[in-house]
């Protein structure tokens, strides 16, 4: 079996939380390399304070983390996906990779990305395959380039079968996090109005607009570099944001001014762990679970402002 090796540097002080967002990618664990308490560690474990020079010299100050990802898995996808949630936390890092011609990277992962059928709507279909659509599915036609979204993941397969109840003729839509833009495209395709999306990476709003050419929706959708705050306006009747567990306690707060009364937000990107943490931050900020959805190790919740909040 073939194995991709991605590498992300942080420093020491971001090494439990760039792990917690790197252990997400990944069933089997990962490996973390951290020099910063050499001397310490080596008396308590081995009791020895005679340590190889060549462990003296390493990096003291940033910790690496090292993701293993089997051939038949998608590890541009992890890579883009651990990029955009460092990002979001605002952890300073460097990442690459060993195993993969850096030339041949997307070449490589596409003979894996396959046709997916999600829920009881939706296919999502690479835009260089053909599908056979014998059940008469809504099609959308991905092409993720350097951007996170294929539907492949938990997070967002989860986003895409609870988005399918929610997409309603006249309904307009918010993704927040747009990434490869594959949630606010499938909300055209499955009935909304309109959609925006917005990210705060530029590459990743070229390919949402990329792809919302592909599909031939680009006069229904529009794509924006920004965060929440910065590039949005109005109110919606469906917010996605299918981010990282902190960065949706954070938004909670905005996110109920950009709602339309009556309308959901269905958050995803939650692992199991911080479900909790999330559930707590949601009673807090004047919403209610309405529906809500597991896979794998992840969490997604829809959520609609309390009686209370659709009155303030």
């Amino acid at each position: 079996m073939n194995w991709t090796e991605i590498t992300v540097s942080v420093p020491n002080e971001y090494t439990e939380s760039a792990s917690a967002i790197a252990n997400m990618t990944v069933p089997y664990g990962i490996y973390i390399e951290d020099y910063s308490d050499l001397e310490t560690s080596a008396w308590e474990i081995a009791h020895i304070d005679l340590i190889d020079e060549e462990l003296i010299k390493r990096d003291r100050n940033n910790s690496i983390i090292h993701i293993y990802i089997e051939e038949s898995d998608n590890a541009a996808e992890a890579l883009e996906f651990l990029k955009e949630r460092l990002t979001a936390e605002k952890i300073p890092f460097e990442a690459g990779s060993v195993g993969v011609d850096d030339t041949d990277w997307n070449e490589n992962w596409k003979k894996y990305f396959h046709p997916i059928e999600i829920g009881k709507k939706l296919a999502v279909v690479p835009s260089w395959e053909k599908y056979d659509n014998k059940d008469a599915r809504t099609v959308l036609n991905i092409d993720p380039g350097a951007a996170f979204g294929t539907g492949t993941h938990a997070t967002t397969s989860l986003c895409l079968e609870l988005l399918q109840d929610y997409a309603n003729a006249g309904t307009e839509m918010l993704d927040i996090g747009c990434g490869s833009g594959i949630l606010a495209l499938a909300s055209v395709l499955l009935g909304c109005k309109s959609a925006f999306g917005v990210d705060i990476d530029p590459q990743s709003v070229k390919t949402a607009k990329e792809n919302a050419v592909i599909n031939k929706i680009d006069d229904k959708v529009a794509f924006e570099v920004g965060d929440l705050t910065e590039v949005v306006s109005g109110k919606y009747g469906v917010i996605c944001a299918n981010i990282v567990a902190d960065v949706i306690i954070r938004l909670l707060p905005d996110a109920k001014n950009f709602m339309t009364d009556g309308g959901v937000l269905i958050v995803s990107g939650i692992i199991d762990i911080r479900k909790d943490d999330v559930l707590k931050a949601v009673a807090d900020n004047g919403f209610k679970v309405v529906g809500e959805r597991y896979k794998d190790n992840w969490c997604a919740f829809v959520l609609e402002k309390s009686v209370e909040e659709n009155y303030a």
